[in-house]
């Protein structure tokens, strides 16, 4: 049974978080084991307790606290780096997800090609991943290990919390202006730098018309400006990082003095003093891990920067249209009497709508030359395009409910670099449905010669014929009560696209089929629609 990548992700945090606090507690005991071992052997000196001194077993217990340490913090490190890359795995695949369905998105094309949208939406999951990692994992440790020194201190030294307490009420108003300032900081550094890039990109892509109008100097310093101005921002937030550890360094040698005077003032002298000693040790053990807090609230500011441009996305997601329930309601045809056809970028097409009665059996054949939109008519149709409804004999059917019940295939085929199989994209059929289907389009010699269904295939491996029939048993194998098949016999010679089309069309009379072509094809049935640009 396969486990849940979520709980299987929460359990490596558990146990990263349980190492990470051995860790530290290793740490702690370590510093001040230490320091008690050398103040017994101090106070021992030349006397007779010397003799009978055991030197073996607070020895023993530094060698273990010191392999305890180490040990814990590459396990942690391990365990910490594993759980990330799972966290990291299933967020990029909910923000893919949420990417390819975002209204937005459709609208623009139908594509993720926004290279430097996409990089930054990259950069902010990374910046998710590496604050739970370095920044939520040991911030839970040290205050675990602050709370428990703290509680040390209250019962060995109490009038040590008195200097501890402002230590700390210190720390927190410097946290808070450090995160207050950091976020507006970071903001402008993050608008700055996409200005600044997005410019320079526009200046390298439009350099010989700019450099004739005499404009390449100005807008290569706008756009340096621009990234200046964002390096300025980090470096003053770099100043008040720097700040911030300067406190966080005095933190544990400021705790530890404490401890150690207030113990004197209570009267501990002597052996006695070992214990305030020991805990004051352990305090600068703390201390030292605290080096570099800065980067924590840093990482954290970041985090909450990320988050909130991911879930631009996220809210923008579209709710799933009951894909089950749709399909087995398979409807035998969709119209609409005025379609206003459009680009992807909402631009009108054609001088007058277009009627369109859609019914199974009957396939459409959709002809126009080459930019008539015929593409874009059969997007819009699959509710790619637009917000347009058809009508159905169950009702009305909105662009979302379409896109749940269309498959449609474009002309140029992509090929995923895996199995013949994965490529199909139907895991569920059986081997026979799937030599069936590639017996279809006249592919099944060539697959066999490759290595059978689960042979490695990629794009540069097959010729535009043979991805064009792929593509084509593809739609031999879909189950959608809806096929919108875009230039199907392209790069097919003419007698071998006919067969093809013929065997596709019988196979799918049952269902709602759209072909678009620029010649006609001789397809029994079949409803001619012209398209004019």
């Amino acid at each position: 049974m396969t486990s849940d990548p979520l709980t299987t992700s929460r359990k490596y945090w558990r146990r990263a978080t349980l190492l990470s606090c051995c860790a530290l507690c290793c740490g702690l005991l370590l510093g001040a084991v230490s320091a008690w071992f050398l103040g017994a052997v101090a106070a021992a000196g030349l006397t007779t307790a010397a003799a009978t001194f055991n030197f073996h077993v607070p020895a023993a217990f530094i060698r273990l606290f010191a392999i305890g340490r180490t040990a814990a913090r590459y396990g942690e490190r391990f365990v910490g780096h594993k759980a990330a890359i799972g966290d990291q795995t299933l967020r990029r695949i909910g923000l893919f997800a949420s990417m390819a369905e975002a209204p937005a998105v459709r609208k623009a094309g139908w594509q993720l090609g926004d290279e430097a949208r996409l990089t930054d939406y990259l950069d902010d999951v990374e910046d998710i991943d590496y604050a739970r990692l370095r920044a939520r994992l040991p911030s839970l440790t040290m205050a675990i290990g602050a709370a428990a020194l703290v509680a040390s201190s209250a019962i060995v030294a109490p009038l040590s919390l008195l200097p501890i307490s402002c230590l700390l009420l210190i720390g927190v108003f410097a946290s808070r202006r450090l995160a207050m300032s950091g976020a507006v900081t970071w903001q402008q550094v993050r608008r700055q730098r996409k200005d600044g890039a997005d410019r320079l990109g526009a200046t390298l892509a439009s350099a010989v018309s700019l450099k004739a109008e005499r404009l390449w100097d100005e807008e290569c310093r706008a756009a340096m400006t621009a990234l200046s101005q964002a390096d300025d921002h980090t470096l003053a937030l770099r100043r008040l990082q720097s700040g911030f550890d300067l406190l966080a360094s005095l933190a544990g040698p400021i705790a530890g003095i404490s401890v150690v005077a207030a113990a004197w003032l209570s009267g501990y002298r002597g052996v006695a003093m070992l214990l305030p000693v020991a805990l004051a040790f352990a305090w600068l053990a703390l201390g030292e891990a605290m080096n570099g807090a800065s980067r924590i609230l840093v990482a954290k500011l970041r985090r909450d920067a990320a988050q909130f441009e991911i879930g631009q996305w996220i809210r923008d997601r579209e709710p799933e249209a009951a894909t089950s329930d749709l399909v087995a309601m398979r409807p035998l045809e969709l119209r609409h009497a005025d379609l206003g056809r459009i680009t992807p970028a909402g631009i009108p097409i054609g001088r007058a709508p277009v009627s369109l009665c859609l019914r199974a059996g009957f396939p459409t054949i959709l002809v126009g030359t080459s930019g008539s939109g015929k593409t874009s008519l059969l997007k819009q149709i699959a509710g790619w395009i637009g917000e347009d409804t058809f009508d159905g004999p169950y009702g009305s059917f909105s662009s979302q409910e379409r896109r749940a019940l269309t498959t449609l295939c474009l002309h140029d085929a992509t090929v995923l670099n895996d199995t013949v199989r994965a490529n199909l994209f139907d895991p569920d059929s059986p081997d026979a449905a799937i030599w069936q289907a590639l017996e279809a389009v006249e592919l099944d010699a060539r697959i066999r010669s490759a290595g059978g269904l689960d042979a490695w295939i990629r794009q540069d491996m097959l010729s535009l014929g043979e991805a064009q029939r792929l593509n084509l048993a593809r739609a031999f194998l879909a189950r959608t009560p809806v096929l919108l098949l875009d230039e199907p016999t392209e790069h097919l010679d003419t007698a071998q696209g006919q067969r093809i089309i013929l065997r596709l069309t019988d196979h799918l009379a049952d269902r709602i089929v759209a072909i678009s072509t620029h010649r006609l094809l001789p397809i029994r049935n079949g409803a001619i629609l012209e398209l004019q640009a």
